[in-house]
């Protein structure tokens, strides 16, 4: 809204008329109060400290209440522009002219409504006040007793989702929106019909039968919108059969299929009453805006500005004069990093897991998430940003990081018991750890193999403050950039003891998403500390791609490259030699298994690098991150376009 200076003193000086009633005019008092008070009852509606004159038959706050009821929702503030002073006659009293300026703040952009109205104040000699000879043209410009003020909107033309390459991801697709109509139905029929077609559309019976009853007796109650694809189960015929029901032809912004990255971009559908109590008049009821998701988080650039044309209404609801009109202004593009294909494969990996799962794929080169895939268990939680599990062993290279910054190589002579005992609690490899790699072993094929009693017992030497930052390095726990809200990390800078020790082997306290560890990975082939990036936008861009100074100091390409050799051994004769097939270039991983209850059920990852390509696979109830988050890796891996 345009901002407006507020009236002052100098503008009454400059603005009062010379006057014949010099000897009188000193025990006049100054109009200016009484205006304040008009342009604050504008803005409140309590007219309380506003006198009226004798003839004013009419309570001003009723029909403002009347005229503007319909439009309260847009915000307005009232502005004194003038106070005049009438010259004075024996015949006539005196009087002064109120000039206020009332805007409107229609939208989000500068084009408000603005009009000035004139009141005029009666001096009152007796009272020795000023009072207001009231009229509805002092509310808005012709404005009569009986009439109200009304707003339609236009809507605005979505914007789209866009992938890689501008590949539109979200566009408005062909959708039906299938009902029974009530006008063409017997009262005795609604209730059977309604339960015909809610069992045809798999919907619940009981809550439509009920919504169906509620509704008018010529209602169009909606049960179900469908895609209207060539993948639509459920034809025309079959709905048109059951008496009353039907369907209507519309456009909805869609994906390209119904599973495609639901959980990430959400969907569109009409404002909830919640969603228009909190949108401050800027959303209005049945307005089609985000639900959850991208579309939520990005409604205000994809919704575009509705048009709006505010219109006088006479007491018989004809329309008079229109105050104001402006066009729809059409929302914006929101564009991603998102490759359909990777995407689409990734979906399809996790297509038959039974438990939530999830896969990210990065591509290190520019911290582009190429893919953000969750299963279909997850329903629509977005489990690949935002789940918050313990990531077991693949956190090891961090624990890795923290020891090659301690001093140590990938060739440093480490022991490896078969258990290792930290204040009290005992620690043991995991059941069928090979006996060859126990003793004492290089830090690659402690890594390799994942010796959890090497990591565990090195937790004390280096320290919490220690391992969160190598953890850092890697990208867990640093601020995200990702423009999705995704979750980052957690790795304590304060853990001792037990607690510190089960942090080394990524149990304990330590938490990580889907994301979090696909960012670790790329990190690693980036050979430097990445922000990844899956909305672009001017921020994540530069955040991702501008090296910045780290307190707790950015993985450095030796560094990197020294957990690769680390990571390759896995693959060549450690945990991960499923993925030695592969085709295409080297093939770098670790795998992980973190058990969160007493009967041992465990979350599975892996993580592995392959040519420009960073993945991340999680299952949250596996029995083994090679066993059963591997496979996936090597699926999505081998199933590449190359």
């Amino acid at each position: 809204m345009r901002s407006v200076s507020r009236a002052t003193g100098a503008l009454l000086a400059a603005s009062l008329t010379a006057m014949t009633l010099s000897a009188c005019s000193e025990r006049i008092p100054d109009p200016q109060p009484a205006a304040q008070a008009l342009t604050q009852a504008l803005e409140s509606a309590d007219f309380s400290a506003v006198p009226l004159t004798a003839d004013s038959d009419i309570a001003p706050a009723e029909i403002l209440a009347q005229a503007f009821e319909p439009v309260q929702h847009i915000t307005r503030v009232h502005q004194l522009e003038s106070v005049t002073m009438a010259e004075s006659t024996d015949a006539e009293p005196l009087t002064a002219q109120a000039v206020i300026r009332t805007i409107w703040d229609i939208d989000q952009t500068e084009n408000d409504l603005s009009y000035d109205t004139t009141a005029v104040f009666e001096y009152d000699p007796e009272a020795t006040d000023w009072k207001l000879r009231f009229t509805p043209q002092i509310l808005a410009p012709e404005l009569q007793e009986g009439d109200t003020l009304r707003a339609r909107y236009l809507p605005a033309d979505r914007g789209r989702i866009l992938g890689a390459a501008d590949q539109v991801l979200v566009s408005d697709r062909p959708v039906v929106r299938v009902g029974l109509d009530k006008s063409h139905l017997q009262p005795e029929q609604w209730e059977q019909s309604a339960r015909e077609l809610a069992e045809l559309v798999e919907i619940d019976e009981t809550a439509y039968t009920q919504r169906v009853a509620a509704s008018g007796e010529r209602a169009w109650v909606q049960a179900i919108v469908l895609r209207d694809d060539a993948q639509r189960e459920i034809s025309t015929e079959q709905i048109t059969q059951i008496p009353g029901a039907g369907v209507q032809q519309d456009t909805l912004p869609l994906a390209p299929t119904r599973t495609f990255a639901r959980a990430l971009l959400g969907s569109v559908g009409p404002a909830t009453a919640e969603i228009v109590e909190n949108s401050a008049g800027r959303i209005q009821p049945d307005q089609q805006v985000g639900l959850a998701g991208l579309q939520a988080s990005y409604n205000d650039t994809l919704g575009g500005t509705p048009g709006t044309t505010i219109t006088r209404h006479s007491a018989s609801g004809e329309p008079q004069n229109q105050l104001f009109t402006s066009p729809a202004i059409p929302g914006s593009d929101v564009r991603l990093t998102l490759d359909p294909q990777l995407q689409q494969l990734a979906e399809s990996v996790l297509a038959d897991s039974a438990s939530v799962s999830a896969l990210v794929a990065i591509r290190p080169s520019d911290a582009a998430v190429l893919a953000v895939a969750s299963g279909p268990e997850d329903n629509t939680y977005n489990t690949a940003l935002l789940g918050q599990y313990a990531p077991g062993s693949t956190f090891k290279v961090a624990s890795a990081l923290a020891m090659l910054r301690a001093g140590a190589t990938p060739e440093t002579l480490v022991d490896c018991p078969a258990t290792t005992t930290v204040d009290g609690k005992s620690f043991k490899n995991y059941d069928g750890y090979p006996s060859a790699s126990l003793g004492e072993i290089t830090l690659s094929e402690a890594l390799a193999q994942s010796c959890n009693t090497v990591f565990v017992s090195a937790g004390a030497q280096l320290g919490a403050e220690q391992l969160a930052q190598a953890a850092a390095a890697l990208g867990l726990g640093q601020a995200d950039h990702s423009g999705a809200g995704a979750f980052t990390g957690e790795v304590p800078s304060s853990s001792e003891g037990t607690e510190l020790a089960a942090n080394m082997i990524g149990q304990g306290v330590v938490q990580s998403s889907v994301f979090a560890m696909a960012t670790v990975a790329a990190s690693i082939a980036a050979e430097r500390t990445i922000s990844p990036q899956l909305v672009l936008d001017p921020s994540a861009e530069e955040a991702a791609n501008t090296p910045t100074p780290s307190a707790t100091g950015d993985l450095t390409a030796a560094e990197a490259q020294a957990l690769g050799i680390m990571m390759r051994q896995a693959v060549e004769q450690g945990t991960l030699e499923i993925l030695q097939d592969l085709p295409g270039g080297e093939v770098r991983g670790k795998s992980g298994t973190a058990e969160y209850d007493a009967e041992r059920n465990a979350h599975a990852w892996t993580i592995a690098i392959q040519d420009d390509l960073a993945v991340a696979a999680f299952v949250e109830d596996g029995s083994g991150g090679a066993q059963t988050a591997g496979p996936l890796v090597h699926e999505f891996l081998s199933e590449l376009p190359r």
